[in-house]
C-alpha cells in the first residue's frame, strides 16, 4: 500500500487569527508598479490600527515581517517574500485636515494628500504630488521631489512596533533609524495659501512629470543622484538609454527609469540594473546607488535534464 501523503505545514498555520485578512502564497507582482515578482508566503490586510498591533503582539518572533505599500519604488524578487507582508490598505487612507495640518493614514496616496490639502487651501504640500506611493512608503527614504521633502512638514507620526505597542513619535524621535515601526498615519505642518496658485502648482508637477518620465509599467527612479551629479546623464553617457535584457528596458524617454515592456521578469530588472551600475562604474568610474527597494528572494535555479 501507498503511505498516505502529509500536508507540509505552512505559516499561516502558525499565525494570529486578526480581524483583517489572511492570504498563503498571495501573488504580489500584480500588486507593484513593475507588475513583476513572486508570492507573499502570507500577505495579511489589517482592518485598522488595533487589528494591526493585536497581530503583531501575538505574531511569534521568529517570523519576519515586510511592510508593502502600493509598490511604486520596489522590485519584488521572483522568489518572492518569506514571512508575513502587511499592506496598509482599508482602514489606513483616511485624509482629514484639522487647522493648518493635514492628517493622513500610512495607506494614503501621496498625490491625494497633495489634493486633500489644495482643497482646503492649505499650501506647503504641493511637492507631494510628485511623488509616486503612500504615505507610509515615503518614510524609510524621507521621500522628497519638486522642491519639498516629508522631513520639513512632518509634525508627528503614529507608529506600531513589533511588540504590538502603538504611541505618536515627532521628528526627533525619529532619527536615523526606524528600529522596526509600522509608520500608520502622519501629521503634516501646511499653511494657509492661495488655492489657485496651488492648484497651479500641483498642475506643472504633473506637466512636469508627463513630459520626461515614462507612463509604462516602471518603478521610478532607479538610481540615487551621486553628489553634483546626475545619474541620468551618467547612464546616457554610458550608451544605455534603450539596453534590454529580455523585456527589461532602460526607458528612451528618461534614462533613470528601468521598464517592464511586458513579459520581464525581476531577474531580468535586476540583471539590467547591475548592468547599467556596470556600465557607468566603467565609463565614470561613479558606482550608482539602487534607489529601488529591492526585496524577496531570488526564484530557485532550474537544474537542466541529464545528458
Amino acid at each position: 500500500m501507498m503511505a498516505l501523503e502529509t500536508a507540509r505545514p505552512h505559516l499561516i498555520d502558525r499565525l494570529p487569527r486578526p480581524r483583517g485578512r489572511l492570504t498563503a502564497d498571495a501573488p504580489l507582482g500584480a500588486q507593484t508598479w513593475f507588475r513583476t515578482g513572486g508570492p507573499a508566503e502570507v500577505l495579511f490586510r489589517p482592518a485598522d490600527v488595533a487589528d494591526l498591533a493585536e497581530f503583531l503582539e501575538m505574531l511569534p518572533a521568529d517570523v519576519p515581517v515586510t511592510v508593502l505599500g502600493v509598490g511604486s519604488n520596489l522590485l519584488v524578487r521572483d522568489g518572492g517574500i518569506k514571512g508575513v507582508v502587511i499592506r496598509l490598505l482599508r482602514g489606513f487612507t483616511a485624509i482629514t485636515v484639522e487647522g493648518n495640518e493635514v492628517v493622513a493614514g500610512a495607506g494614503a496616496l501621496d498625490l491625494n494628500v497633495a489634493l486633500t490639502a489644495r482643497d482646503h487651501a492649505l499650501t506647503g504640500l504641493e511637492f507631494l504630488s510628485g511623488i509616486p506611493g503612500t504615505i507610509g512608503g515615503a518614510f524609510p527614504t524621507n521621500a522628497g521631489a519638486y522642491g519639498g521633502e516629508l522631513a520639513e512638514v512632518l509634525v508627528s507620526a503614529e507608529i506600531v512596533d513589533r511588540a504590538g505597542t502603538v504611541r505618536t513619535v515627532t521628528p526627533s524621535e525619529l532619527g536615523l533609524s526606524y528600529r522596526g515601526w509600522i509608520f500608520t498615519s502622519a501629521r503634516l505642518r501646511a499653511s494657509p495659501g492661495d488655492q489657485l496658485a496651488i492648484a497651479r502648482r500641483i498642475a506643472e508637477i504633473e506637466a512636469a512629470r508627463a513630459e520626461t518620465q515614462p507612463r509604462s509599467r516602471t518603478g521610478g527612479s532607479t538610481f540615487a543622484n551621486p553628489p553634483n551629479l546626475k545619474a541620468w546623464e551618467l547612464i546616457d553617457r554610458s550608451g544605455c538609454r534603450g539596453l534590454r535584457i529580455g523585456d527589461a528596458q532602460v526607458s528612451e524617454k528618461h534614462c533613470n527609469f528601468l521598464i517592464n515592456l511586458g513579459a520581464a521578469t525581476a531577474a531580468d530588472i535586476e540583471s539590467l540594473g547591475e548592468e547599467v551600475r556596470s556600465r557607468v562604474f566603467k565609463r565614470s568610474d561613479v558606482l550608482l546607488q539602487w534607489e529601488i527597494r529591492r526585496i524577496g528572494e531570488a526564484a530557485p535555479a532550474v537544474s537542466g535534464a541529464e545528458p
